[in-house]
């Protein structure tokens, strides 16, 4: 199975936890008009973003999850459930949040089971879309077609060591081959 299409990518933009407050800042500010009564996240990476919009527009939280992945290396071109949504979004204003709309697959599949599920009415929220994301969710803090390198999925710990991701330093060959491994830390 391959990754995905890093050779779309224009450049590399690492994001610091400031950055990222300020984009979860900005996500806030475009969500909050929706007064959703409920927030999803994601798992994994949108979980970092709608922990901190759960808490700064003071609704309640619960974490979904369907991906590509297993053990952190994509293995299928669709996503697949592994835990859905609570019943809880019945009658309520759902709104779905991940990290990233890269195809826009995943954020519609989660908004897709949650209307199907009864919620009056779903938004999708990203912190990130690339210009190609379709369908591109409702909220989004930064259009950008460059690999963004976020502050908690840069290095992992392999074999007592910290180094930086395997997929994400294969990415930065891809898409800025004379960058040093140095961005990774910024």
């Amino acid at each position: 199975m391959r990754s995905y299409e890093y050779s779309k990518r224009s450049g590399v933009d690492p994001i610091s936890w400031e950055r990222f407050e300020q984009l979860v800042r900005a996500l806030a500010e475009q969500a909050a008009p929706f007064e959703p009564q409920l927030i999803l996240g994601i798992a994994r990476g949108g979980l970092f973003p709608a922990t901190m919009l759960s808490f700064m527009l003071r609704h309640e939280f619960y974490p979904i999850r369907l991906t590509r992945r297993l053990n952190d290396v994509v293995v299928q071109e669709r996503p697949t459930w592994l835990v859905g949504p609570p019943d809880k979004v019945q009658g309520r204003r759902v709104l779905v949040v991940d990290e990233i709309a890269d195809s826009g697959h995943t954020i519609a599949m989660a908004a897709a089971e949650v209307r199907r599920m009864g919620a009056t009415q779903v938004r999708t929220a990203v912190l990130y879309a690339h210009t190609w994301a379709d369908p591109r969710p409702d909220f989004v803090a930064l259009t950008s077609d460059r690999l963004i390198l976020n502050p908690w999925d840069r290095e992992v710990l392999m074999d007592g060591q910290w180094t930086t991701h395997p997929e994400l330093a294969a990415a930065l060959r891809v898409v800025s081959p004379e960058a040093d491994a140095d961005i990774v830390d910024s």
